[in-house]
């Protein structure tokens, strides 16, 4: 049985753990993990109104408004659905074993190239309490340990969820490791770990993430901002483009998905342009414009978009308008100021189309469809560890099978060199 999670044990002591528990973890059955993670879900379930009792402690002295109070928030609802994700990590399939390559030489040695746990995986995030158990479970799925670092604001949420899934019978010691957030020194220590940890991923702001990078010896996947586009062409269906432009600003404009600036065609800004801003102003979203698009929404409340303006993750409900020349100007917008998350093309061009998916540079490009939808759920893995705007070793939305690395099992007869 693992331990109550206390602050009493030392980073570098929670770190040997959890790369004890590792080399066990790596050693479970698909089956003993699937019972596990379908354990850890019944607990969330039954224990959900210690988890909101945390939580409300958290939001009370968090203090925080609008969206990092949105990203705090545990409801109900909120608990059953991370109860649901649990499960859905639990009927995919498991990655651990699975041969990737397999050959026999001229000498008759077999080699077989298998997909094998990490090892260590250490995470640091803001805010989000769901992060606690989405990263866990993938974790486990995996056969990995996990050593996780939350912010100071969710500090009771991440305790209570923790302390849960570390009393679910048949939880190695060690296996999920939270450490101290009331100091950046733990911190400092987990992205100082080579050789206990195999791998940080940092989720959360700017700042957070150019900190990691830029001072961590473990290696990174680094999870980015979102400054996400919608970028509706002259033959956009105007109903199908309200309804995903609406969509992806309004739904839930705290997250790094939701779109931030809107691109408009200018063979169609005369007409689509009012439309939208109003549609959005009613929704309210506070529209900022270039000047082309100011001059064309009939005098509403559309304030100056500085240059600044074109880079900023709002992650509030806030939208900058830009007219552009075509799909090309589109591009060459979007590949200057976006942080390569999500970007998305309304247009019924199958020529323009494909110019966008393919010139796009960002980790997920849409057409005719919300860049909401860049999310381990939606994308059919039951949770994420994050979105990486990077190339190495994986981008977009990743789970299961970026949580793993390869080895190369040979099998001779007695073969010698």
């Amino acid at each position: 049985m693992a331990i109550t999670v206390t602050n009493q044990v030392s980073t570098r002591d929670r770190l040997l753990r959890a790369r004890e528990a590792a080399s066990k973890l790596a050693m479970l059955s698909t089956s003993e993990k699937n019972a596990l993670l379908l354990a850890i879900a019944h607990a969330i379930e039954r224990r959900a109104e210690s988890i909101l009792e945390a939580n409300r402690e958290d939001i009370e002295t968090a203090g925080l408004e609008g969206a990092m109070r949105d990203r705090l928030l545990l409801t109900p609802t909120r608990i059953k659905e991370m109860a649901q994700g649990v499960r859905d990590v639990a009927a995919l399939p498991d990655p651990i074993g699975e041969t990737l390559a397999e050959w026999t030489r001229p000498n008759g040695l077999r080699i077989r190239k298998v997909r094998v746990p990490l090892g260590v995986v250490g995470i640091i995030y803001e805010s989000r309490p769901n992060v606690t158990v989405d990263t866990a479970v993938l974790a486990l799925k995996t056969g990995n340990a996990i050593v996780l670092r939350g912010g100071k604001e969710a500090t009771c949420s991440n305790r209570e969820l923790v302390n849960i899934l570390c009393a679910v019978p048949g939880i190695p010691e060690g296996a999920i490791e939270l450490l101290d957030s009331s100091t950046r020194d733990s911190v400092h220590e987990l992205i100082k770990a080579r050789g206990l940890v195999d791998v940080i991923i940092p989720r959360g702001g700017a700042g957070l993430i150019a900190f990691v990078t830029e001072n961590a010896s473990v290696p990174v996947i680094e999870t980015g901002a979102g400054n996400c586009h919608i970028f509706v062409d002259e033959s956009a269906d105007f109903e199908m483009a309200d309804r995903i432009v609406i969509n992806a600003k309004t739904q839930r404009p705290s997250v790094c998905n939701a779109a931030e600036k809107l691109l408009v065609h200018e063979k169609i800004a005369a007409e689509y342009v009012p439309r939208i801003v109003k549609k959005l102003i009613d929704a309210g979203v506070e529209v900022r414009g270039d000047d082309r698009s100011r001059r064309l929404a009939n005098n509403a409340h559309i304030a100056p978009a500085s240059e600044q303006d074109w880079g900023e993750e709002y992650l509030r409900l806030c939208m900058a308008v830009r007219i552009v020349v075509n799909v090309q100007d589109a591009i060459a917008h979007i590949n200057r100021y976006s942080t390569r998350h999500s970007d998305s093309i309304v247009t019924r061009s199958e020529a323009n189309a494909h110019l966008f998916l393919r010139g796009v540079d960002s980790a997920a490009v849409y057409w005719n469809a919300s860049t909401r939808f860049t999310d381990g759920a939606e994308f059919g893995f039951g949770a994420e560890m994050g979105i990486s705007t990077q190339k190495l070793h994986c981008r977009g939305p990743f789970a299961l099978a970026e949580l793993t690395s390869s080895k190369y099992e040979i099998v001779g007869t007695g073969q010698v060199r």
